[in-house]
């Protein structure tokens, strides 16, 4: 991963833009739709500024990202990637779920074709269910008390085909009857994992869900970073030494020469 994606909230918020035509428009379309004021470069309580100039103004372009970042703005600068402090991804919007797809500037026509064939994939609905699960929060805390406990029935009720599968549409009361009948999904507890192949397709549906419900995963010095990269983000890693006694999820990964279970 070489970049953070993050959600910046610009509502109410200034933001430079410099430039017309075309990217410029795009731009300041994207920028009101997140509820940002596009200000011009003077501007001094901007924290965040665009250069969408087109491809033959380049040294004006380079000159404008310098004077910008020498105020300490984070800046784009619109098809110049290695002059970006971040790039803006395409967008698949169910409010109030948003799903972002980079890839650090490399090609925004990949991103566009991954946006358009995951938009087909999410149901109309799914920011229903976001908004459902939000109202639902005192009560699922109620009826979960302790947050590993929590976490593990709520992703046991998002994983394919649970109650709350959220790539297949839900009745209205779906989160209501989940927190009444919902089960408590993973247990804590250590479970090794055979690994047979580093292709990270190769997962059996059981192991990407035990290690997206890790806390821990233990795992051999040379196992892929595709294989890990299916955990949570910020599950704890650490090379397997052997000892396992630490609480919640252990997930314990092991290639098949070598393991004794699955």
């Amino acid at each position: 991963m070489n970049q953070l994606p993050i959600f910046v909230n610009l509502r109410g918020m200034p933001i430079i833009l410099l430039g017309d035509g075309e990217m410029a428009d795009a731009k300041r379309r994207l920028i009101e739709r997140a509820g940002g004021i596009c200000v011009a470069e003077d501007n001094r309580d901007a924290r965040i500024a665009i250069v969408a100039l087109e491809a033959e103004a380049e040294a004006e372009a380079i000159a404008a990202v310098e004077r910008l970042k020498a105020r300490g703005l984070l800046v784009n600068a619109v098809d110049r990637p290695a002059l970006c402090d971040f790039t803006t991804p395409a967008i698949i919007d169910r409010d109030p779920v948003l799903i972002a797809i980079g890839t650090g500037g490399a090609s925004a026509g990949l991103a566009k074709a991954l946006r358009q064939r995951f938009e087909a994939m999410l149901p109309a609905g799914l920011g229903g269910l976001a908004h459902a699960l939000d109202a639902a929060r005192d009560a699922i805390r109620a009826r979960w008390p302790g947050g590993p406990e929590r976490r593990r029935a709520i992703d046991a009720a998002l994983a394919p085909g649970g109650p709350l599968d959220p790539l297949s549409d839900q009745d209205a009361d779906a989160v209501e009857k989940w927190i009444e009948h919902g089960g408590e999904g993973v247990g804590s507890g250590l479970y090794t994992l055979t690994i047979a192949s580093p292709d990270p397709d190769d997962l059996t549906l059981r192991q990407v869900r035990l290690l997206g419900s890790a806390d821990l995963v233990l795992h051999p010095a040379d196992m892929p970073r595709s294989i890990l990269s299916r955990a949570r983000a910020d599950a704890a890693m650490r090379v397997d030494d052997g000892q396992a006694d630490e609480p919640g999820v252990v997930v314990r990964l092991a290639w098949a020469t070598t393991a004794g279970s699955s």
